[in-house]
Order: structure tokens, then sequence, then C-alpha cells
């Protein structure tokens, strides 16, 4: 059983042959888009469908295995869950990368002076990547 077994069955979901495509290719990307993740699936998989791929993309963002990223005025990305991180989004070839970040003051804040508890956020640092200037 590989890595992507075990995190399938971790959430939940039957470890198919193709959701292990899907998150082998996104582990490899980072960030992927819908229309190019389809493009590389049908690769291993050429007879899956894009009804076959949202379908199995709902499935494991609803468990909780994927998060959507979605970047103001370019396509909605997607990665694999992990710990809590920001994002920068490169307004020239739409890179995006992970951020190290520090949410616990920030929840420590909301909590103390709005009695407001942070379930999930996304924060997306927008500017020119170094290969970009």
């Amino acid at each position: 059983m590989n890595n992507f077994d075990i995190m399938l069955r971790e959430h939940n979901l039957k470890a198919t042959k193709q959701r292990v495509g899907i998150l082998s290719i996104m582990e490899n990307m980072g960030h992927i888009n819908i229309e190019d993740l389809y493009t590389k699936i049908k690769k291993s998989f050429p007879s899956i469908s894009l009804a076959t791929l949202y379908k199995n993309m709902h499935l494991m963002l609803k468990n909780r295995l994927l998060t959507e990223v979605s970047i103001t005025n370019s396509k909605t990305m997607y990665e694999i869950t992990k710990d809590a991180h920001a994002h920068m989004h490169c307004q020239i070839c739409n890179d995006v990368v992970d951020v190290d970040f520090e949410f616990q003051p920030i929840n420590e804040n909301f909590k103390n002076d709005k009695g407001f508890i942070l379930k999930d956020t996304q924060i997306i640092f927008s500017g020119i990547c170094k290969n970009c200037h």
C-alpha cells in the first residue's frame, strides 16, 4: 500500500487507481487547475472523462483531502491539504507557491477581541515572482 492509498483511506475514500493518479499528479505539481490536471491524467487514464475527474475532485474536497485555492482573476487551483500556510501568487506567470505563515496570533486575536474562532482561512499574497521581475 502506498502513501496515497493510506491518505485516501484516512479520509474515508476508496483508493482507486484514478484517485491515486490524481494525487500523484497533484503532489508533483503542488498547485494545479482542473484543466491542466485533466490533460495530465488523460495520459495515464485515456478513458477518464472530465465528469469523472470532477466527481473525484468533489469527493476529495468534501472529505478534506484536497483544498481549493481561489485566486482573484485566475483559475481555481487545487492542492493536497496540508498544515495551515499562505500562498504567494505571481501576477505575471500565475505561479502559486506555499509560504509558511503563523496563524496562531491572528486566531488568538480574533478569539480574544471578537469571540470568534477561526476554522478556515486563506491568505494569498499577490505580486511578481523572482523569475518574472
